[in-house]
C-alpha cells in the first residue's frame, strides 16, 4: 500500500472483519496482526508529517523583497528554529 488515506481504508476493512461473529480465531489474530503493522506505519507517516509542518510552521516568514543581510561579525542563525534539543542540558555520553 502506497498512501495513507489506502492504508487507512484497509485498516476499517479489518477492524470490520475482526468484529465480525463468523470470523475464525485464526483469523482474526492476521486481521490484528495485520492492523498493528498498518497503525504502526501509519503513525510514523503522521509524526514525519507533524515534524514538516512543525518546519514550515517555525521559519522564517517570507516577503516580498528580500531581506538585506546585516555586516555584523556575530554568527547570525539561518532557517527555522526547531527546538530539539535542550540548550541547557548537559552531554554525558551515556544513556539516562
Amino acid at each position: 500500500m502506497t498512501n495513507f488515506e489506502e492504508k487507512l481504508s484497509r485498516l476499517e476493512e479489518l477492524s470490520a472483519s475482526i468484529k465480525r461473529s463468523d470470523i475464525s480465531l485464526e483469523e482474526a489474530l492476521k486481521s490484528f496482526e495485520e492492523g498493528i503493522k498498518l497503525a504502526k506505519s501509519m503513525e510514523k507517516s503522521l509524526d514525519s508529517i507533524e515534524s514538516k509542518i512543525q518546519i514550515l510552521m517555525n521559519g522564517p516568514e517570507l516577503s516580498e523583497e528580500p531581506k538585506a543581510k546585516k555586516s555584523s561579525g556575530a554568527a547570525e542563525q539561518e532557517g527555522p528554529v526547531l527546538g530539539l534539543f535542550d540548550e541547557s542540558a548537559e552531554v554525558t555520553g551515556t544513556r539516562a
